[in-house]
């Protein structure tokens, strides 16, 4: 048995909320979790102050259906199969995502904040490291940083972008010695920019931190 590759032409969608105008402030791209779909996933951002915050929700190319009725649909980024080509396959869409939303306007005038939820943060660590993209804010959300990354993937960041590892006390994914690993892992890759901030809760997106986050980038 030989198994080959060949590459052919795909389309795939994205979400975004509210408009992107010269009175918007910041600019969100999200990464969703597994079983997500990010016409949903984007739904956690609509307490933002609509003029002021564009969020762009990119789609994970591999849907899958989640339940033996065949009626809810989710997504994955990646799996252990194919790994590679597939990164790849992610990498050059969300920069197809990256220039369509973002090429026409001056990103040193808005705050470009990047946001990986749990599988999502591989697959926004990733890309970064990959794409050399810079930010004003990197959110990582109850997720594993991957190990194949190093200090080096992470030298074009701006010495001021925060680097937050968020996560819930009671996330049934996060176990103590998990948190000690990123830990370790993130303050390698990011020195005294990270901060680990716990909050009581279990696996689920922490809304309630958003406006924390606005706050942060108008001091």
């Amino acid at each position: 048995m030989t198994e080959k590759n060949i590459p052919y032409a795909h389309t795939n969608t994205y979400s975004t909320l509210n408009e992107l105008t010269e009175k918007t402030k910041n600019v969100w791209f999200v990464f969703h979790g597994m079983g997500y779909l990010s016409r949903y996933f984007i739904n956690y951002f609509k307490e933002l102050p609509p003029e002021e915050n564009y969020i762009i929700a990119p789609q994970a190319p591999s849907k899958y259906y989640q339940d033996k009725r065949f009626k809810y649909v989710g997504a994955s980024w990646l799996t252990k199969e194919n790994t590679e080509t597939d990164k790849n396959n992610v990498f050059n869409y969300l920069d197809e995502v990256w220039s369509a939303e973002l090429a026409s306007i001056d990103k040193s005038a808005v705050n470009v904040i990047l946001m990986g939820y749990s599988q999502g943060v591989s697959i926004v660590t990733r890309w970064i490291a990959s794409r050399k993209i810079d930010c004003s804010y990197l959110l990582l959300h109850s997720g594993a940083i991957p190990a194949e990354l190093n200090p080096t993937d992470f030298e074009h960041l701006s010495t001021a972008t925060p680097v937050i590892y968020l996560y819930g006390d009671k996330d049934e994914y996060v176990t103590e010695a998990r948190v000690t690993e990123q830990q370790l892992k993130g303050s390698a890759l990011f020195g005294n920019r990270l901060e680990v901030v716990v909050f009581s809760g279990i696996h689920e997106v922490h809304t309630s931190f958003f406006p924390k986050i606005l706050t942060a980038l108008d001091e």
